[in-house]
């Protein structure tokens, strides 16, 4: 291969030499052809004098200080004038200031915040009686797993033959059910489509929870939201059987945030935005499928169990 030619730079001539250049050669003669002097160039010619050193005059020294002298006077008074040293009681005094003028978030906004980018909307859908795609079940899902694992309840997509999910920023993807859990009813969907900013949930053990500790629930009643209700856990250990003729799950977490369908498969979060729960049923003495006041959620511990996760 032809190599690029490699340039030495140019120097530029100086002024002294162009000059001289310049005289060497008579007009209509060769570049820097040689020509004896005439007497006239040769006479004697008086040096002009030797210049000072502007720096060494006086006049320019006596300028330069004043320049510094009005420099160092400038910044002398543009510095901030020193106060008094902050005490405790300013401090106090600054933090009240702060707590009375702004609006800080609630404790159940800021939970709720901490767990929306993990859950998703789940839509299920199967064949009518013609034989086309309807949609058969919408529910909630939580994200466990940032490489598109979600739980939800299973109930939500029993007898799906497609399954679309709907993440916080908007966007879709197709889903596969990848495990489930019946005696729980709990089901474990893998993501087709992950966004490159999934965030997981968080969870936490049950172990410590009391009831009358605060909890939110996140999810999509009757498909509206993403909707945030609050409220208490009301008990724990409690036993629930589904009106459908279901089978009766136990050790769940009876809580009265309010939920509906839609709800099902969605997160339990705790105050600190960690989820303890998946909300799985509701309890109405009447045949209307609305909230009473008792909902249910299977613990963490049996969720992420199905999902193949270490115990706590």
């Amino acid at each position: 291969m032809r190599k690029p030619a490699l340039y030495s730079p140019a120097r530029r001539p100086t002024a002294a030499a162009g000059a001289a250049a310049a005289d060497a050669s008579p007009a209509g003669g060769p570049p820097n052809a040689s020509f004896p002097p005439s007497p006239a160039d040769t006479a004697a010619v008086p040096a002009p004098p030797p210049r000072r050193a502007a720096w060494r005059s006086p006049r320019a020294l006596v300028a330069g200080w004043a320049l510094l002298g009005a420099v160092a006077a400038a910044l002398w008074w543009a510095r901030p004038p020193a106060g008094p040293a902050l005490t405790q009681k300013d401090i106090d005094a600054a933090v009240l200031r702060t707590l009375t003028t702004q609006t800080l978030p609630s404790p159940t906004a800021r939970a709720a915040e901490q767990v929306r980018r993990a859950v998703v909307r789940v839509v299920a859908y199967g064949p009518d009686e013609r034989g086309r795609m309807d949609e058969i079940g919408v529910g909630t899902g939580v994200v466990i797993v940032d490489k598109g694992v979600i739980l939800t309840n299973l109930h939500v997509v029993a007898g799906a033959q497609r399954v679309t999910l709907t993440y916080a920023d908007g966007s879709d993807s197709a889903a596969t059910l990848i495990g489930a859990q019946p005696d729980d009813d709990l089901a474990v969907l893998q993501a087709h489509t992950i966004p490159d900013d999934l965030v997981a949930a968080t969870l936490r053990s049950t172990h410590d929870l009391r009831p009358g500790d605060g909890v939110v629930a996140v999810g999509f009643p009757f498909g509206i939201g993403p909707s945030v209700s609050a409220g208490v856990v009301s008990g724990l250990g409690r036993s629930f059987k589904s009106p459908d003729g279901g089978q009766e799950m136990r050790n769940l977490i009876q809580f009265d945030a309010a939920a509906n369908p839609g709800n099902s498969g969605g997160p339990l979060v705790t105050l600190d935005g960690e989820v303890v729960g998946i909300v799985t049923g509701i309890l109405n003495p009447t045949r209307h499928r609305t909230f009473a006041g008792i909902g249910f959620a299977v613990p963490i511990e049996n969720a992420a169990a199905a999902a193949g996760l270490p115990p706590f």
